[in-house]
């Protein structure tokens, strides 16, 4: 039985998970019969690049959907997450990152795995590639199953299906023929015979199909007819029929895909039904924007990549980027990085005061599969930027100078995850900060609020020197005294004169950690003209 609570969730991996699920009662009622056929969750991996956000961006978020699916069936329905590989693609241009990238030009064409590997360590580029997804996908321990495509065509595995598609040969046509232009409609073909005199991956149309044999006639590079078996790796599947092949082929019930697959959808899951499969559930989510709006290339570079976020920030606020509204197009940018860091610890801090119910919805739950850890750091992502900044802080042992004066029993070696937060947050600041500072003069009014605030910091006792919501609500009367109109426009002056920003986290929290006699010295330093 389903478990109940989930069955309700609102969080959109548990709804995905119930799409399923539903998929499975409609099988049993048609008397489709799975015995121990696993649940199975794919993503596809394009191997002529490396893998990139995007990448961990599918597998993070299938693998949510699929421990959601587990944890609605309470773990009694198998599952297995399939990751495949589009090695036996033909190279269409030669990275121009690769070493000798002039020694391949020769092998342009030919599937991925033909390619000589440039790195000198593997048996091709496909695989030194699929090494690489590997070895990416496993720092994150996600649990999968690789498969490689040209291991799937030449082992045999997709045999049965290539022979269907050539008795299904004019079905298919006809689904893609009218999605072509006339020029392409004349030549196109669902099969791409690998040449046996050149080993390239041929864009030919065909000349003649026979079902019965299984094979197919067309003219090679060098004029002569070929006729060829479909199994056996001798061809392949164009995209948009390969796609829906391996649906049909490896029983697919899940696959998320970005927006830009939206169109082709209807023809991959037409094709797969025409090969006597059942289309998957479906999940199309919005593609990543870069800091001027634009859709991310990785030809134009013009994201960020996994590395440069986990430099400054830990792998959950990137999960948690990942997990929030997918369906909506984000920018994907360094400036995100603060905002996902702290809303992650405050899921986190919430969790222990919610019942199964809210849990079901609270982003770490789909982060930690449903077991949290209980870290929550003393201070905010935020108010640590805004210590590196007031203290031009250029290691973390500075900053953990302010943090054991507002939590004296937090020490490094106890709390590692906080040490690695300041770590973050002094390279976030060097690189990102501290370059677009700009500080400003204050009005006269801001200029005479801030010389009270400062004399009132000097007289603050010291009961009150760290409680930060009695320092913020002195400030907030600094403010109210000198009477202005919007109390937010005096907050946002403290930023913009003291520490050359527009906004940051509660100042009184700030003063709080950073000192109160601290506090007014970096106000008086910024009232003199000494920040710049």
């Amino acid at each position: 039985m389903p478990n109940d609570t989930y069955m309700s969730a609102k969080a959109w991996p548990f709804e995905q998970a119930r799409q399923i699920l539903k998929r499975l009662d409609i099988e049993k009622k048609r008397g489709i019969e799975r015995g121990e056929a696993p649940v199975v969750f794919e993503t596809g991996y394009g191997p002529s690049g490396l893998p990139h956000i995007g990448t961990f961006g599918e597998v993070v978020r299938t693998t949510m959907v699929m421990n959601a699916f587990i944890a609605l069936t309470e773990g009694k329905v198998p599952t297995k997450l399939i990751c495949v590989s589009d090695d036996m693609d033909g190279m269409r241009k030669v990275p121009p990152t690769v070493p000798n990238p002039e020694s391949l030009e020769e092998y342009l064409q030919k599937p991925l795995t033909d390619v000589p590997d440039p790195f000198g360590t593997h048996a091709s580029y496909g695989a030194h590639m699929n090494a690489r997804l590997c070895a990416f996908l496993d720092s994150f321990g996600f649990d999968y199953e690789f498969a490689s495509a040209t291991e799937l065509y030449r082992s045999g595995r997709y045999d049965p299906w290539l022979l269907k598609a050539l008795e299904t040969f004019d079905d298919i046509m006809a689904v893609m023929l009218p999605t072509l232009g006339e020029e392409r409609r004349a030549t196109y073909s669902p099969f791409l015979p690998i040449s046996p005199s050149s080993g390239r991956v041929l864009y030919v149309p065909m000349t003649s199909v026979d079902a019965k044999a299984g094979t197919i006639t067309f003219d090679d590079e060098d004029g002569s007819e070929v006729t060829l078996p479909v199994t056996g790796g001798h061809v392949k599947l164009q995209w948009k029929p390969d796609f829906g092949m391996r649906w049909a082929a490896l029983g697919v019930d899940f696959e998320m895909f970005g927006k830009d697959h939206q169109d082709n959808a209807p023809i991959y899951s037409r094709i797969c039904k025409i090969l006597g499969g059942q289309q998957p559930v479906q999940y199309v989510y919005e593609l990543f924007l870069d800091e001027k709006g634009e859709k991310i290339s990785k030809s134009k570079g013009n994201g960020i990549a996994v590395e440069d976020w986990l430099k400054y920030a830990p792998q959950e606020s990137l999960s948690l980027f990942n997990f929030a509204k997918p369906r909506a197009a984000k920018k994907l940018y360094f400036d995100v990085i603060p905002k996902n860091v702290d809303e992650y610890f405050q899921h986190l801090a919430a969790w222990d005061k919610q019942d199964e119910k809210a849990r079901a919805n609270n982003p770490v739950w789909h982060i930690h599969n449903g077991n949290p850890p209980s870290f929550i750091p003393p201070v905010s992502f935020a108010l640590l930027l805004n210590l590196v900044s007031a203290a031009n802080a250029s290691d973390k042992d500075i900053l953990w100078g302010f943090i054991q004066r507002y939590a004296p029993e937090a020490n490094p070696a106890d709390n590692p995850a906080l040490d690695d937060l300041a770590g973050y947050a002094v390279r976030y600041y060097q690189d990102f900060v501290k370059p677009n500072k700009e500080y400003r003069e204050p009005t006269d009014q801001e200029r005479a609020a801030l010389t009270d605030l400062v004399g009132r910091l000097k007289a603050v006792d010291d009961a009150e020197k760290a409680d930060g919501e009695a320092l913020q609500t002195l400030i907030f009367s600094v403010g109210k005294d000198h009477e202005f109109e919007n109390l937010r426009n005096w907050f946002k002056a403290i930023y913009e004169v003291c520490l050359g920003q527009s906004q940051g986290p509660r100042f009184g929290s700030f003063v709080a950690i950073y000192g109160p006699d601290e506090t007014a010295a970096l106000i008086e330093d910024a009232l003199d003209g000494n920040m710049g």
